[in-house]
């Protein structure tokens, strides 16, 4: 028995993976749940004609967009995709309108909404909103994904078909339907049932193979074979252990959320990190990283490090669209630091290390384990895993100017969960600009002005190393004099 798992016709794994079991379980409890979303700024109002044909053929291209995922009524298999017989566009493909003024504060408002409600687990996990209204003409998208379906790198590839590199491209002809697939819970119970004498031998054969090998090690050179063992776990610990004492501020939880987000040129944050020694990332993090300090300052609550995780990319050219292959990495945020550019090298010193540590994938490794626990032990490990108070990540898009139903992207602003942390950050990179975008927890950030200042102001201390670059409030206007700011 081969532990590669079977591809459907697009190249897609049919079965999900442990950690996208997890992710697919947490849906149903707003704790866990792991939607991940990207809003784009259009600079017209597509027709909508138009706009709904564009994912009807990115449906048909992208098998996932069609396929549900169907759990066995017991487990005697894993979790499989299946493309859905009762398939309906118009369920994903939905219109709204934003109020008045029809600014990036009411889409995002409206975003927070579809963030904290479940996704209905039944149908294919994903939905994409025209939002009409916005102040001067202009629309927005709001493209929603579980988790479970892929990650935020393996999203962008994803929906790539969806987008034109002109304005009004010639038309093509839409690719053929995906055939449905009717399969129960019951049938795929009774699949995993005939296969189960094959697996268990299959299973049995790799661990007592794996074990003739592990003993033939120790044999030939038992010092290197237990000190690998040694090294591995104590590699382990540092990957999911705290890497800092959490923050007193951040220590609240609740269901209650918030987005704020800025725009940054990307040359200026390129400079930036060039005149610092360090890349993109690195300049991102201390950025953030000064956000954070101003916030604990203002509030009489300073302190050094907090735990911050920094998902790192493992998908490599081969990998499909789907499913997740990324890791965690844990940094001692250094928020203490005034001057941006010690800063940017305190981070970049953590990041190389960290991306080098035996074990970084460890809880893709234990997620099989993970998988077999109740629901209620689950919602109680949410936020343990990465022990982290805020959690940043970092997604390219694309270099150039793209299109969709003949409207022009103009900014994309990235929004993550929060599973059992404080704030989520996600930095998007797409068409000469940079978008930070920060979903926090409302109990644990109670100020909100404060932090929306905190935020411009702690990429200004970064920015100011590469020139006079500035950022500019995408969700709130800048502050005034006696550092107010309307929201």
């Amino acid at each position: 028995m081969s532990d590669v798992p079977e591809l459907d016709a697009a190249g897609l794994p049919e079965e999900l993976s442990a950690v996208d079991q997890l992710l697919h379980r947490g849906e149903a409890n707003p704790r866990t749940r792991s939607g991940i979303m990207g809003v784009e700024i259009l600079d017209t109002t597509p027709d909508w004609e138009r706009f709904r044909a564009r994912f009807d053929i990115a449906s048909r291209k992208v098998l996932r967009l069609r396929q549900k995922v169907v759990m066995p009524t017991l487990p005697t298999a894993a979790p499989r995709w299946v493309v859905d017989p009762d398939f309906n566009l118009d369920y994903h493909v939905r219109r709204t309108r934003v109020p008045e003024p029809g600014t990036l504060r009411e889409v995002l408002d409206l975003a927070e909404v579809a963030m904290q409600s479940p996704m209905d687990i039944s149908r294919p996990l994903w939905s994409a909103t025209l939002v009409e209204g916005l102040a001067g003409g202009r629309a927005a998208t709001i493209l929603h994904l579980s988790h479970a379906v892929t990650d935020g790198v393996g999203g962008v590839e994803m929906f790539a078909s969806i987008y034109d590199l002109e304005r009004d491209p010639e038309p093509k002809a839409p690719p053929p339907l995906p055939i449905p697939q009717d399969l129960s819970p019951n049938d795929l119970m009774r699949q995993g049932i005939n296969r189960l004498p094959g697996s268990i031998a299959g299973s049995l054969l790799g661990v007592l193979g794996g074990a003739a090998r592990a003993a033939t090690r120790v044999v030939r050179d038992p010092v290197s074979a237990v000190s690998g063992v040694v090294d591995y776990a104590m590699s382990g610990a540092r990957v999911m252990g705290p890497a800092a004492e959490p923050s007193p501020l951040l220590r609240r939880r609740s269901l209650a959320s918030r987005t704020e987000a800025i725009d940054i040129p990307f040359s200026d944050l390129h400079r930036a990190a060039k005149a610092a020694g360090g890349s993109i990332n690195d300049a991102y993090l201390a950025g953030l990283c000064g956000a954070l300090r101003r916030y604990h300052d203002a509030k009489g609550i300073p302190v050094q490090t907090l735990p911050m995780a920094v998902p790192v990319n493992l998908r490599s050219e081969d990998d499909a669209a789907g499913g997740n292959r990324f890791a965690g990495v844990n940094l001692a945020a250094p928020i203490g630091i005034i001057d941006p550019e010690t800063r940017i090298k305190a981070v970049r010193s953590q990041m190389t290390s960290k991306r080098e540590e035996r074990a970084i994938d460890v809880v893709g490794a234990i997620a099989p384990v993970l998988s077999l626990l109740p629901d209620t032990f689950l919602e109680s490990m949410a936020g343990s895993v990465v022990n982290s108070d805020v959690q940043a990540s970092n997604v390219p898009v694309f270099a150039g100017d793209t299109y969709i139903a003949g409207a022009k992207i103009l900014r994309h602003y990235g929004l993550g969960p929060l599973p059992g942390v404080a704030m989520m950050v996600v930095l998007i990179s797409r068409s000469g600009y940079i978008t930070v975008t920060a979903r926090y927890d409302r109990a644990a950030i109670t100020d909100e002005p404060l932090f929306a200042r905190c935020l411009l102001e702690g990429f200004d201390e970064v920015l100011a190393l590469g020139g006079d670059g500035r950022a500019t409030p995408a969700s709130f206007t800048a502050p005034t004099t006696d550092g107010s700011s309307a929201q």
